[in-house]
């Protein structure tokens, strides 16, 4: 399933503020969810509105590395959301696929680093099924929150 990233906000929960990425789902209402640390939610606004700061951040340094020796990012699949013991939540689950002189290949990575270069190279997004009907929810329950580059002190 295509999708695209709809944008990052900032969720109050009873251990604080956490950074909530929201992922659109080409022709559905709702959408998918990722809670992710605050460091990867800034870097995903960053890559989102092309900011340049100088010097580049990790995630930045990772997409000259691989460009240098000759790879491109093709696209992101977020495909697994694997369930914790206790039945709340769970883990998601992301590849990279990255052409390179040799072929492509696939790299196993944390949906946010995978979605914070996707957000640099503006390449395809992609989730499977069974991520959008396992981790689906209802877009107005997010759409209230606080987009991050508006969080004071975050940017």
């Amino acid at each position: 399933m295509n999708a695209s990233i709809d944008a990052v906000r900032v969720a109050g929960t009873q251990q604080g503020p956490v950074p909530v990425l929201i992922l659109a789902v080409d022709g559905e209402e709702d959408i998918v969810p990722i809670f992710i640390g605050f460091n990867e939610a800034t870097s995903i606004a960053r890559g989102l509105e092309a900011e340049d700061i100088g010097r580049p951040l990790t995630h930045d340094l990772l997409l000259d590395v691989m460009e240098e020796l000759g790879g491109r990012v093709d696209r992101v699949v977020v495909n697994e959301i694997e369930e914790r013991a206790d039945g709340q939540g769970g883990t998601y689950i992301a590849d990279i696929h990255v052409d390179t002189p040799r072929g492509e290949t696939v790299i196993d990575a944390r949906p946010s680093d995978s979605l914070a270069l996707a957000a640099r190279t503006n390449v395809p997004i992609e989730v499977t099924e069974a991520v959008f009907e396992d981790g689906r929810d209802d877009s107005e329950k997010f759409a209230e929150l606080e987009d991050i580059r508006d969080v004071p002190g975050e940017l």
